[in-house]
């Protein structure tokens, strides 16, 4: 390309890239030429008079033509009001489509929520059948994981993760916090009579649940919380999931460590039983709704965080 090209090429890009007008100040003109007054136009847009006289002033400064001949009670388009307000409409119709478009594409989108395999499949998958019901416009795909980083992937719209509150890069608010007791069947409670005294569940049946999180609260550790000190624990059954660990607690295989909200639906419908009453623990952990900061947000993903924080508003507070 020669030089005399370049140059001519940078000059048009140059033109192209010219300060545009505000949008507000083309709607409030379209406004205005529409309904022959800003009475009307401040009517049409909901803001008012004087502002849509200010915003169309400020058209006219910024190229420097007058589009409105006014009156003592009256305006009327200019010839260059008439020829803006015709190059320009196509435009602004073009906008509202693309928007219309953009929104609808929106509200069909699934919001992506993701959660520990223990909210999921404990917490939020006995919530999600109402609130579907309830919300048949919105589609939402859960993903279940007990790794963090695949739950605050860059794909991901919201996430249920336990932890102190902070994560860097995203707003979290707490949805519940963390207080824990030992729960078991009514039939092994009948059966084992004696874990009714804290001085007995060493040497019990206990449900261990195996974790890579090292503040994971384990039996040791609560007993030790609650002031007795087991030299060894004895019979422990061991899973890699905490879900798997309640449901073999509610088969009667032995005693689990049951998270509040987490085992609330068990212990209403009496499948499970707290065999020390109100004895627990509680942490200064919780289980926070997070949104990622640099996503923005649509309508949808709001629906769903509004509707998770409504249910957390509801919820029983519990030892707090």
């Amino acid at each position: 390309m020669s030089m005399n090209r370049k140059n001519s090429h940078s000059r048009a890009n140059a033109e192209r890239r010219r300060p545009l007008p505000p949008l507000d100040y083309l709607l409030a003109f379209e406004a205005a030429a529409e309904t022959g007054s800003f009475v009307g136009a401040a009517r049409q847009i909901n803001i008012s008079e004087s502002a849509i006289s200010r915003k169309v002033r400020l058209l006219e400064q910024h190229f420097g033509l007058p589009f409105f001949a006014r009156g003592h009670r009256s305006i009327e388009l200019t010839p260059y009001g008439r020829e803006f307000l015709a190059r320009i409409a196509p435009a602004i119709e073009s906008l509202r489509e693309a928007a219309d478009s953009a929104l609808k594409t929106s509200k069909k989108r699934p919001v992506i929520l993701a959660a520990t395999n223990s909210v999921a499949s404990l917490w939020l998958t006995p919530r999600l059948h109402e609130f579907r019901q309830a919300n048949q416009h919105l589609s939402i795909m859960l993903v279940a994981s007990d790794i963090d980083e695949e739950c605050m992937a860059e794909t991901v719209d919201l996430a249920i993760l336990r932890g102190d509150g902070n994560w860097k890069g995203f707003e979290s608010r707490l949805v519940f916090g963390e207080t824990i007791f030992p729960v078991c069947s009514p039939d092994f409670l009948k059966r084992n009579p004696e874990i009714a005294d804290i001085g007995n569940l060493a040497s019990a049946p206990l449900i261990e649940v195996s974790s890579s999180h090292t503040e994971w609260m384990n039996w040791q550790s609560w007993l030790e919380r609650v002031g007795a000190k087991p030299r060894r624990l004895e019979r422990t059954n061991l899973f890699n999931s905490y879900p798997l660990s309640i449901y073999a607690a509610v088969d009667g295989v032995g005693v689990a460590l049951g998270w509040r909200h987490l085992v609330d639906q068990f212990l209403n419908s009496g499948k499970l039983v707290r065999p020390l009453g109100g004895t627990h623990v509680r942490t200064t952990f919780g289980y926070y709704l997070l949104t990622p900061q640099n996503h923005p947000a649509f309508p949808s993903r709001t629906e769903v965080s509004d509707w998770l924080m409504s249910v957390s508003a509801a919820r029983t507070r519990y030892g707090e």
